[in-house]
């Protein structure tokens, strides 16, 4: 009789002991922060051992977010306000293809600079996923764009006769609206895929990188093997679709030039200039996918003993953490220059933007 006495009370006694009060919930849940807090900051040294590097790099991606905003906004708010170029459809285009920069400055250049000041890689979180899902969604508007741009050029050269026929309002817009629906058709399926390796005892967690690119991602989520391989192959694709378009459209266009001044024994050297100036900064806008394919190489190379090794935190990882670096620096080039090359460049769009900025101080 008196152990079944007992028994409640040494019942109660054990739960009192093993549950936590409100107190120790709050130091758990401190020291679990804590304890991410300083796994993200073994991952940043072991990226960026050194405080200069990551001082240059905070100016550097402040300095280019910057450059970018103004030189997009600047660009996009010219367009818009000039009644002589919004009907075009190289600017509509182009428009788009600022709209698509400026969401990808937005998301990246502000991210990275926050790790970089707190020294520490991104935690897995909401966020973690709506950057990558933008990112996404961006670049693959952005080479569809490019490829779309290059295409009109060859219209207009060499099938003069029909471009206003073939490129009506109706059929731009479709166009474009048919760009941002296969771009978020494919970051869906790559999130979706992606998802499959998502754990909810991985909230929370550092991701091996400074920023949600698929690379990092995918090792923080044990490499789920659909998602790398769809992106890859989708990517490829895509990348080899654009080089082709524009490999076409130019050399067409030199073609219809150098034969239009044949018959006068004269070289055209200002369609030469031309060609292998936009041929040098498609090369550039695509170093970033270029660095990516050279990443994915990498990753599948070393395979599943580097993410171990970097998981422990004890193995080194320079090479992976160094294209990691280089890919976020080189990420940040395309929206700089896409407004110079497409757009500055024109001579109706430098004569349209002061016109802006006088019609700016006419209404002060």
């Amino acid at each position: 009789m008196r152990f079944t006495r007992a028994l409640p009370c040494f019942i109660l006694w054990t739960a009192a002991c093993t549950c936590p009060t409100p107190n120790q919930d709050a130091n758990i849940t401190s020291d679990a922060l804590q304890q991410q807090l300083n796994q993200g900051r073994c991952l940043f040294r072991s990226i960026l051992p050194s405080d200069t590097a990551v001082q240059v790099l905070v100016c550097v991606f402040v300095v280019m977010t910057i450059i970018s905003l103004a030189i997009n906004g600047c660009t996009l708010f010219s367009l818009g306000n000039s009644e002589d170029l919004s009907w075009e459809p190289r600017f509509a285009l182009l428009k788009n293809l600022i709209v698509s920069d400026v969401l990808l400055i937005v998301t990246q250049g502000p991210t990275v600079a926050y790790c970089l000041l707190r020294k520490t890689t991104l935690p897995y979180g909401a966020w973690c996923i709506t950057q990558f899902f933008i990112n996404t969604v961006c670049v693959f508007c952005t080479v569809l764009t490019i490829t779309c741009m290059a295409l009109e050029r060859y219209l207009y050269v060499c099938q003069a006769i029909y471009y206003i026929n073939m490129l009506t309002t109706k059929r731009l817009n479709f166009i474009v609206g048919l760009t941002w629906l296969i771009s978020l058709f494919f970051s869906v399926v790559i999130t979706a895929l992606l998802s499959l390796g998502h754990k909810s005892s991985l909230l929370g967690k550092p991701i091996m990188g400074l920023l949600c690119e698929p690379d990092t991602l995918e090792a923080h989520l044990s490499f789920p093997r659909g998602s790398a391989v769809f992106r890859k192959v989708v990517g490829l694709v895509v990348t080899l679709l654009c080089i082709c378009s524009y490999s076409f459209s130019y050399l067409r266009m030199y073609q219809e030039a150098r034969n239009a001044v044949q018959p006068f024994q004269q070289v055209n050297k200002r369609a030469r200039k031309t060609v292998i100036f936009y041929c040098s900064m498609l090369l550039l806008q695509l170093l970033p996918i270029f660095l990516k394919i050279a990443s994915d190489a990498l990753w599948e190379l070393e395979g599943s003993m580097t993410m171990i090794r970097s998981m422990d935190y004890t193995g080194d990882w320079t090479s992976a953490g160094t294209l990691h670096i280089m890919l976020l620096v080189m990420l940040q080039v395309p929206p700089c220059i896409n407004p110079l090359i497409y757009g500055l460049r024109n001579r109706e769009v430098r004569e349209a933007l002061p016109r802006l900025l006088w019609w700016r101080r006419d209404n002060r």
